[in-house]
């Protein structure tokens, strides 16, 4: 009797076949534990030091948030955290590995910006509301600071902890106390004084007198507390050799919610704007974020200070973003034509040549365009027009032509690319059949050719049209906004568009004064022009589609 027949698919390990249950001692060996086995190969560890590394990233950030008090960043990192685990070690998550990055990337740096960005819109954070109201009292107090008539001096010494700079000081009694702004003065021990002077701190660096020099302002504006409490006040010096004691001329009472000026009797309430006014309707320099409403939306239209400037900017941010799309759209078209043309000689050299203004920096290509277009010493006045005084950037409406003239050089390459793809992949039965038709070559071209090409770059211009409505990189780097306008009484200027406004009106390159409440307003009036004009295009450019 002949041995029964095994095929390829009875031959598994640990199982029982015709001939009875597995040898005594054979573990029998399921899909599952095969996976296992898998796991804690090579890649396993890869993932596990990576997601270590993740972790202690996130464990920073955690603790960092905790110490500053914003648990909103906090519990937001301990969710991300758990997700990121979860999902790169459980077998259940396949998809999300691959998507969880992104979605991560797209809640940090656009979801969060633009609910930030919308938060702040509504209140009044800028230049003397930047904190929170316990933070102003607290720089009201110090920034009030006058020194106690008939204080005594104290030998004084600059030190150093860490990169915290601190006053170590003698004493009466000979002791040696030293602390720095965020630690109050405390004795100590083991200090070395010599000739009334401290010259060696325990656990601080004794700073060179080279060094205090090069860091005088930094060392005259140091107010380190005398003690835990603030109304014992704090020392400062003038010489950074002799410390004094100053105390606030404000008084803090908690209980009614009231600052006292000690020296004229003068009670500062808050009021709805975030501020201490007293009673003639004077305020305190210092004041504390509050919500507005919609005050800074009726400012940025109705105030005539920005509502004048706004209007123009918003026309030229107009002109700019589609003159921009059309001449370079144009241009880019009319050379991806002429160079598909299979009877042109050395087209790939002259397709080479077309780019290079696309491969450098747009930032630096501007700044040499600004360069080139010097009334004065520019290349284009001083060579090719002959030593000729354009003012290219100083003229409103010179500088106009400039900066659509630079960007068609910048733009072009990008259209041509996409314009030259476009064209070849255009197909070629379609064109045959139109030419047996009788259809001549501008028939062709209106009734096919463009509306084909134009399904597969309506969403390119799209973009592009979004992209110029906020090319701030050129603005900035070209004319700065300048022309200034005559009339106006904030920094704007003839060439500005709506971000270089936000620009200048958020304070940050120190042209006014800091109002980031406004310039968060007029970033979501921005996000609301571009969002419906891309919206109403991207519906528009279906018709396209009807015709493929």
């Amino acid at each position: 009797m002949s041995a029964p027949q095994t095929t390829a698919g009875d031959e598994r390990v640990g199982t029982s076949g015709a001939d009875g249950p597995p040898p005594r001692g054979e573990r029998r060996l399921r899909p599952r534990d095969a996976s296992h086995a898998r796991d804690y190969g090579p890649g396993f560890f890869v993932k596990l030091a990576l997601m270590a590394v993740v972790d202690a990233l996130g464990v920073y950030v955690v603790w960092s948030a905790w110490t500053a008090g914003s648990y909103g960043i906090l519990a937001a990192t301990l969710a991300l955290l758990v997700a990121a685990n979860w999902v790169y070690f459980s077998k259940r998550s396949l998809p999300l590995k691959y998507i969880l990055p992104g979605l991560i990337f797209l809640l940090v740096y656009q979801i969060f910006v633009v609910g930030y960005t919308g938060y702040v819109a509504f209140t009044n954070y800028g230049t003397g509301h930047n904190s929170t109201k316990e933070q102003a009292v607290s720089a009201l107090l110090v920034q009030n600071e006058r020194r106690v008539e008939g204080s005594a001096s104290s030998a004084l010494t600059v030190v150093e902890d860490g990169d915290a700079l601190g006053f170590a000081v003698v004493t009466d009694d000979g002791e040696v106390e030293a602390g720095t702004a965020d630690r109050p003065l405390s004795v100590v021990d083991g200090a070395t004084v010599e000739d009334g002077r401290a010259t060696e701190v325990p656990g601080y660096t004794v700073v060179p007198r080279d060094q205090v020099l090069q860091r005088q302002a930094e060392v005259t504006e140091l107010r380190v507390p005398v003690s835990d409490d603030p109304e014992d006040g704090s020392i400062r010096t003038t010489d950074a050799r002799t410390g004094y004691v100053y105390t606030s001329a404000l008084e803090w009472d908690a209980a009614a919610d009231t600052m006292t000026d000690t020296t004229t009797g003068t009670v500062y309430t808050p009021n709805d704007e975030g501020q201490f006014q007293a009673p003639d309707g004077s305020t305190l320099a210092v004041g504390w974020r509050v919500p507005v409403g919609f005050d800074n939306f009726v400012t940025a239209f109705s105030d005539a200070r920005y509502a004048q400037p706004f209007v123009e900017i918003l026309v030229w941010t107009f002109v700019f973003a589609i003159g921009s799309v059309a001449t370079t759209f144009l241009l880019g078209l009319f050379l991806a034509i002429v160079f598909n043309d299979t009877r042109m000689r050395g087209r790939k050299v002259y397709r080479t040549l077309m780019i290079l203004p696309y491969a450098i920096p747009g930032f630096l290509a501007a700044l040499l365009w600004s360069g080139l277009l010097n009334t004065r010493f520019g290349f284009i006045n001083e060579v090719i027009l002959g030593g000729a005084h354009i003012p290219w950037l100083t003229d409103p409406w010179l500088a106009k032509l400039s900066v659509l003239g630079v960007n068609l050089w910048l733009g072009f390459p990008y259209m041509f690319l996409i314009c030259t793809g476009a064209l070849q992949s255009l197909p070629s039965d379609v064109m045959e059949a139109a030419k047996i038709d009788g259809a001549g070559r501008w028939t062709t071209w209106r009734a096919i050719t463009l509306p084909l090409l134009l399904i597969s770059t309506a969403p390119l211009l799209i973009s592009s049209f979004a992209f110029n409505f906020n090319n701030f990189t050129l603005i900035y780097m070209l004319t700065g906004g300048g022309p200034r306008f005559a009339d106006a009484s904030v920094p704007l200027g003839h060439t500005d568009i709506l971000i270089s406004m936000v620009y200048s009106i958020s304070g940050v390159d120190g042209s006014a004064q800091k109002d980031f409440g406004l310039a968060s307003a007029l970033s979501i009036v921005i996000f609301v022009i571009v969002g419906t004009i891309s919206a109403i295009a991207f519906r528009s450019t279906r018709k396209f589609e009807e015709i493929s």
